[in-house]
């Protein structure tokens, strides 16, 4: 098939992204915006929106590039139109092969002439395959990839064992989660179905729903013997997405189950802590308030980032030109600070609300904690939030002295 051979049978348009062109379908035709966007609504998913997930990922992965110091490959095993692969074969140094796939047969077709209208066929191999299929069959040591990017329309839990086992040592896994009902405590249920933990609906929902996911690849990539360290994630518009490097060997899958736990949460005064194991403590009283407490978990009570890996991430976006450059600085530095920060966060306006105080300035807040010798960042997961290690209750008696002091 060559490019004048192509013929979409819908309605579609070129488009520009990265340093990429690709053919997509044209979404006013299908009377839908972007942030509503579903697969149904169009013969082959696309959504703008993704874009800075997709500037990102290029960022990521250019990181991981320079960290292992080799060519590298990498496998887009759910590509639809084909714009990740693409983008990645154009935009990333030191790549030597991409391997594209999808079981949707417009969606392979469409791919194909994405790779050719950008001359990439020499890097870029697309195949019609379902997803774990197509992995599983990269499950041998010679076969694997250095990166898999697991980035469906819902969730990735259907497709982490087939990609940790095409990953090879010390390669990279990175998934999105596009399901934050269930993640953010909304339908638990199929949280623990999906992902193997219990979720709560707290202020700090989206760095649980990353841990849950985290935690769920942990427990998968022990099954074989596989460890992980999660060197970046974060959550952004409507997904949250994880950035997982996998050692081989039954002690790192040993090492990094340590970090599975529970998260114990005081809905009263919002106390939270940590414990490997809920059932060492008497969890049902809140030690600040004397409260019950509820929990979350099990999920990953680890890193969340790497400071290096958002260092070197910050410095591979001075080096380009995306559209999206200046949120992504933003997002980048609040997760190099967050990467040394306490885990979950506090929302503001949710404490003072919780009081009955004025809502203060976000930094005057910060400084003030600061001020009486804690640990206080702001976070990406919120606006609003802070990472600190202060007592709830002594973060109670704070507002209530700038409130006072007004």
């Amino acid at each position: 098939m060559t490019e004048n051979q192509y013929k979409a049978d819908f309605p579609s348009e070129i488009i520009r992204e990265g340093k990429v062109q690709v053919l997509v379908p044209k979404l006013e035709a299908y009377g839908v915006v972007p942030s509503d966007y579903a697969p149904s609504k169009a013969p082959v998913f696309y959504n703008p929106v993704m874009e800075f997930n997709r500037d990102l990922t290029v960022l990521a992965f250019q990181a991981y590039q320079r960290m292992v110091n080799r060519e590298i490959s990498i496998c887009d095993p759910l590509t639809s139109q084909g714009i990740r692969g693409v983008r990645f074969a154009a935009e990333i140094s030191g790549v030597k092969k991409v391997v594209e796939g999808d079981i949707n047969e417009q969606a392979f077709r469409l791919a194909k002439h994405n790779v050719q209208l950008n001359g990439l066929e020499n890097l870029v191999s697309v195949k019609h395959k379902d997803a774990n299929c197509l992995l599983s069959c990269h499950a041998s040591p010679k076969k694997r990839f250095d990166i898999v990017d697991v980035d469906p329309f819902g969730t990735p839990a259907l497709y982490l064992g087939s990609a940790l086992r095409a990953i090879r040592n010390k390669g990279l896994l990175a998934s999105t989660a596009t399901d934050l009902a269930p993640l953010c405590g909304v339908h638990a249920k199929a949280c623990l179905r999906k992902y193997g933990g219990r979720p709560l609906r707290t202020e700090y929902c989206h760095e649980l729903a990353v841990r849950l996911l985290a935690g769920c690849t942990a427990t998968l990539a022990a099954k074989h013997d596989i460890g992980i360290r999660v060197v970046f994630s974060h959550s952004s518009e409507h997904y949250i997405r994880v950035y997982s490097q996998i050692t081989y060997g039954a002690k790192k899958a040993d090492e990094s189950l340590k970090n599975l736990g529970y998260i114990l949460h005081c809905f009263n005064c919002f106390h939270r802590e940590t414990t490997r194991n809920p059932f060492d403590k008497k969890i049902e009283q809140c030690p600040e308030c004397g409260s019950k407490m509820d929990y979350a978990g099990p999920l990953w009570i680890g890193s969340i980032l790497d400071e290096g890996f958002c260092r070197q991430m910050l410095e591979e976006n001075k080096l380009v030109a995306f559209k999206n450059s200046a949120k992504i600085t933003k997002l980048l530095t609040l997760t190099r600070d967050e990467a040394v920060a306490p885990i979950t966060y506090y929302v503001v306006d949710k404490l003072s609300g919780k009081l009955n105080l004025p809502s203060p300035p976000l930094q005057a807040f910060i400084d003030a904690i600061r001020s009486n010798g804690f640990q206080a960042v702001s976070t990406h997961f919120n606006s609003r939030g802070i990472k600190t290690n202060v007592p709830a209750l002594t973060m109670h008696k704070l507002l209530r002295d700038m409130a006072a002091s007004k």
